[in-house]
């Protein structure tokens, strides 16, 4: 069951009171507003390490940290280092960029070395496989 879904039913999970401590409102606030469309709380459940924090209305403003390989730096050791400190800095989510190097893998390692909320682009991953295979971003097909 999804935090929405949860909220919808009128229940505050464990996951909305903690996000709600962390902003120092009311539980309900984090419930309503997600019942409402306006606050969104990312609580996937297969992201075991996920300290989950509310972003929306009548709460505190959010940090997001963006990184990722690149041609140039296609460590993915480098990138993990790069978003443990983005979260000893205080990003209260990060965004993985990354667009060299086994994207697949970055991203496992990624979700399981992040305790924030993580988001990525596959459509890089994509992009970078039709120029690999077909020499070109503009061949990638509805398929890709």
């Amino acid at each position: 069951m999804t935090q929405l879904e949860i909220a919808r039913g009128g229940e505050v999970s464990p996951e909305m009171q903690r996000a709600a401590d962390l902003d120092g409102v009311e539980p309900e606030l984090v419930r309503a507003g997600l019942a409402a469309g306006t606050i969104v709380l990312p609580a996937n459940h297969n992201h075991k390490s996920l300290r989950a924090v509310a972003i929306g209305s009548g709460l505190r403003i959010k940090v997001n940290a963006n990184v990722g390989t690149s041609v140039a730096d296609p460590n993915p050791n480098e990138e993990i280092s790069r978003r443990k400190s983005a979260g000893e800095a205080g990003a209260d989510s990060v965004m993985d960029l990354s667009t060299a190097g086994d994207l697949d893998d970055i991203r496992r390692r990624a979700l399981a070395h992040s305790p924030v909320s993580l988001g990525t682009v596959p459509i890089y991953q994509a992009a970078i496989e039709a120029a690999a295979r077909d020499g070109d971003i503009a061949a990638m097909s509805e398929e890709d």
